[in-house]
């Protein structure tokens, strides 16, 4: 379901819409009388229709087509258009389902805001039907490291509550799972959890999504926060609403009503806020893209969602958990990791944190051959030069020193690799590396290496003179 299916008896009108249609990025079909246009719906259900009223040499009008389509697929939004337009025919359109009426000529500017309207009306449906299919993202927490353990405590002791919270962190770390934990483990666990993605909503349409519309031909439209009415609004990275919308927002939270667009009552709402970020409002604060008043009221409660690096030792655990889910999803093999696999998990370096490893779980279920655990050899190479099997190529910054200090450089990075891989934890290092703990203490103190708390964890770094 991502195309456009226009039906129209004139073939340069519904090629003028397609063209204008794909000038902004949408597919298109077209359709020139009923039976093509049922038979494109047969063969792919569109994303959504523009349909004419009066189709020559067809058995069936819009109207008819209309009823059709609503009986056997509602969640398609039909948009109507007529030369012979009328309030009467617009109003027939609209009680039987049609999303809106557009009289031609129509204008090229009102015909996309309603397109746009409708894909957004019905993308919100989806998630809503998936919400309560339960087909939403899970809530699921999973890991045993210090930081994972430091993370779920903070989050456990907040849903008791209905103090808003700002989690923090880096993109992929996991910060609407950590918001939908919070949810499903709240006295709010029955009613809805709604998301805002702050950015992949135009800033000219961001209050119309928020707090819904008014207007004599379609009635009341509900905005998401009415829509999260008694549950939880989720503002997914915040720092990209604009600033308009900012203010307004900030007037919701304080008085926990708001006026619809194009309307004139109070909506009264029982809302908690939940809001994530990946960048430094402060910073954005200093330049004027957020407003203080706002950061203050949303950062009640901060909490920050450490990134994987600094939960390495949940890595095993969460590749496990993925390739139950790919399995469970999408079919794809129920494999092991091999314990190769598994050091090498936790030693790569995953800028895109838990995104990036459930991404890269998946490509090896798909490319994989065999119903065998998977080896590190199965996994995407490592940033260092690969020569002949068995070889390996010195990167040019061990190439170019002399025994000794290349030596010392590699022991360095190897046992900083392995301690945070094992959270900290010196005598799971040391049985790993085959070294007594003792040993791996002089060692350690001999190379720079110390390790101290972080995250609620320990990792290693090296000292600064």
């Amino acid at each position: 379901m991502g195309d456009i299916l226009i039906t129209d008896d004139e073939r340069d009108i519904r090629e003028l819409i397609s063209d204008i249609l794909k000038d902004e990025g949408f597919k298109t079909r077209l359709a020139a009388n009923a039976d093509q246009c049922m038979a494109e719906i047969s063969k792919d259900k569109p994303a959504l229709m523009i349909l004419d009223i009066w189709l020559k040499d067809s058995h069936m009008d819009g109207i008819d087509i209309l009823k059709s389509v609503k009986r056997d697929h509602p969640e398609i939004p039909i948009v109507i258009i007529s030369g012979h337009g009328n309030i009467e025919i617009a109003v027939a359109a609209i009680k039987q389902g049609a999303y809106d009426f557009i009289e031609k000529p129509f204008n090229i500017d009102q015909l996309m805001v309603v397109i746009r309207r409708a894909m957004e009306a019905s993308r919100l449906r989806r998630e809503n039907q998936e919400l309560k299919r339960g087909d939403a993202p899970s809530a699921e927490m999973l890991g045993d490291s210090a930081a994972f353990r430091s993370l779920k405590s903070q989050l456990d002791k907040v849903t008791r509550s209905n103090g808003r919270v700002m989690l923090t962190g880096a993109p992929g770390s996991g910060k609407e799972i950590a918001a939908r934990y919070i949810h499903a483990q709240s006295n709010r666990s029955d009613a809805p959890f709604v998301t805002v993605a702050s950015a992949a909503i135009e800033p000219e349409r961001m209050e119309e999504v928020l707090f819904g519309r008014e207007s004599p031909e379609r009635g009341i439209e509900k905005g998401l926060l009415e829509q999260a009415n008694g549950g939880i609004i989720y503002f997914d990275e915040i720092a990209d609403m604009p600033l308009g919308t900012q203010s307004k927002i900030l007037r919701v939270l304080v008085d926990q009503q708001f006026t619809r667009v194009g309307g004139a009552g109070k909506v009264q709402v029982d809302l908690r806020v939940i809001s994530s970020t990946t960048r430094e409002l402060a910073d954005l604060i200093q330049t004027g893209e957020f407003r203080q008043e706002l950061y203050h009221r949303l950062n009640v409660v901060p909490i920050h969602v450490p990134p994987l690096e600094e939960r390495r030792e949940d890595i095993p655990m969460l590749a496990e958990h993925f390739i139950a889910q790919l399995n469970r999803s999408q079919g794809l093999p129920l494999r092991k990791l091999a314990e190769d696999a598994r050091a090498l998990l936790q030693t790569m370096n995953w800028p895109g944190n838990v995104r990036q490893l459930k991404n890269v779980v998946e490509r090896v279920l798909i490319l994989g051959e065999t119903s065998e655990a998977i080896s590190a050899r199965e996994l995407p190479a490592s940033d260092e030069p690969q020569g002949e099997e068995g070889r390996v190529v010195l990167g040019s910054a061990l190439a170019t020193l002399p025994l000794r200090e290349a030596r010392e450089l590699f022991e360095r990075e190897y046992l900083l690799t392995q301690i945070n891989r094992f959270g900290g934890n010196i005598s799971r290092t040391a049985a790993f590396v085959g070294m007594e703990r003792s040993a791996l203490h002089r060692k350690l103190k001999s190379l720079g290496v110390t390790t101290a708390n972080k995250a609620g964890g320990r990792v290693a770094f090296v000292e600064e003179d």
